[in-house]
């Protein structure tokens, strides 16, 4: 027999058994890799259905639903007060209104001027917001008394309640930049340096109408933009 072809013929049996080896330890590999895994899936169902039954969590989810219903009869109670809105009242409803909440914005407006209906897009997204804090608005032209009472003489005028004490105004838009541009935000943090909104009942968030009011703002108004509207 040639040696050489034995040689080959081992070299041949002895590579068949390394493969066969191989394959054999990838295969128990295999097989252990997928047992550790199903034992962790079972350890996960565990620990999750133990965790459903942790008194703490249910304690703590108790408390939370107490919470929200506070909250909800809260607004509720307000809502009945005329808070959480922004509302229209007349001549004869104002002094109840004003000495009725601790914390009111009252708009005298006049329905023709742009930049009344300006000042009431912006307090009518505040309203919601700052439900401690009565918003209200008052035509101008049909509460003289009034008018007169509290020298309101620029439109729009914006008085500031505390306690049923006028204690502040806003006079056009002195106090907001001088132009009709100005955000809802704007408004909020002057009415809250000045007092009359505490706490904000919503999540921080982006004003609704911030990236909306980067459009449309060169609409023409029928009275000078750098002035304000006379109210008389």
């Amino acid at each position: 027999m040639d040696p050489n072809s034995v040689k080959s013929t081992f070299s041949n049996l002895a590579l068949g058994e390394v493969m066969a080896a191989a394959a054999r330890n990838l295969q128990k590999e295999m097989l252990t890799e997928e047992k550790v895994q199903a034992s962790s899936s079972a350890n996960q169902e565990v620990d999750l259905d133990e965790l459903m039954d942790d008194p703490e969590l249910e304690k703590l989810h108790a408390e939370r639903i107490a919470a929200l219903k506070k909250e909800a009869e809260k607004r509720q109670a307000l809502k009945k007060q005329g808070l959480g809105e922004y509302r229209e009242i007349t001549e004869g409803d104002f002094l109840g209104e004003v000495t009725g909440s601790e914390l009111v914005v009252c708009h005298f407006y006049h329905k023709e001027f742009y930049r009344c209906k300006i000042m009431d897009k912006h307090l009518k997204l505040l309203a919601p917001k700052y439900i401690d804090t009565k918003f209200i608005k008052l035509d101008a032209e049909n509460a003289a008394f009034f008018v007169a009472k509290l020298a309101v003489k620029t439109l729009p005028c914006v008085i500031l309640f505390r306690k049923g004490v006028a204690v502040d105004r806003l006079i056009g838009f002195q106090d907001l930049g001088g132009k009709d541009d100005f955000t809802t935000r704007t408004l909020e943090n002057v009415l809250r340096k000045k007092g009359v909104i505490t706490e904000k009942k919503i999540s921080d968030e982006e004003d609704e109408d911030d990236n909306s009011d980067n459009r449309h703002r060169m609409v023409r108004s029928s009275v000078d933009p750098d002035s304000d509207s006379d109210g008389n």
